[in-house]
């Protein structure tokens, strides 16, 4: 993952706007600041799309490296931070296309017991719950998961996630309300 930590960074009180110009000027540093000010969100969101953390950070990594050869062509009018979701998106909807097929159950080792100390049922209840929300959430179709992430996850408001979709905010909200009804029916088990 592309990130900063030994020092402070010069500009991070500058807007992204701002940033956003200076990096494509070539300022290496002001693209540092924005990646670090951004790239905790974006995880989060390539997580949720994606279900696994390495995927994640993979899919993260070549956003901001596309980003950085791409910055010339940046509409300021934009937020930075929209056009980053847009990108990170369209790099996890890739990611999930060329995934090979989930592996069934069958063929997964049984895992290891933890420590005697552990409440297993909590546990075990609590996957089963995860699991059956990742399941619902991929049995959406890829808008609806989108927008629901970029909405429940993110909080990204309407006019930002139609931005990032490409789409208008009257569809953000009917795919939400869709989205909605399908989880909420899919999850009714587990109220």
């Amino acid at each position: 993952m592309i990130e900063r930590t030994a020092a402070p960074l010069l500009g991070c009180d500058l807007p992204d706007g701002l940033l956003a110009v200076r990096a494509a000027e070539g300022d290496a540093d002001s693209f540092a600041v924005l990646v670090q000010r951004h790239s905790r969100s974006l995880l989060a969101l390539a997580r949720c799309m994606l279900g696994n953390a390495q995927d994640a950070e993979d899919a993260v990594q070549d956003a901001f490296v596309s980003a950085w050869r791409r910055l010339p062509e940046y509409h300021h009018g934009a937020e930075f931070r929209t056009w980053m979701y847009r990108i990170t998106v369209n790099r996890c909807l890739t990611m999930r296309r060329r995934r090979p097929p989930p592996l069934s159950l069958d063929t997964v080792p049984e895992p290891a017991t933890g420590d005697a100390w552990s409440q297993p049922a909590r546990f075990a209840e609590q996957d089963a719950a995860t699991a059956a929300l990742s399941r619902a959430l991929a049995g959406l179709d890829a808008g609806q998961r989108i927008c629901w992430i970029l909405r429940e996850v993110q909080g990204l408001p309407y006019k930002e996630i139609a931005h990032v979709t490409r789409t208008s905010e009257q569809t953000v909200r009917g795919r939400l309300f869709r989205a909605r009804r399908s989880l909420q029916e899919a999850m009714g088990p587990w109220r």
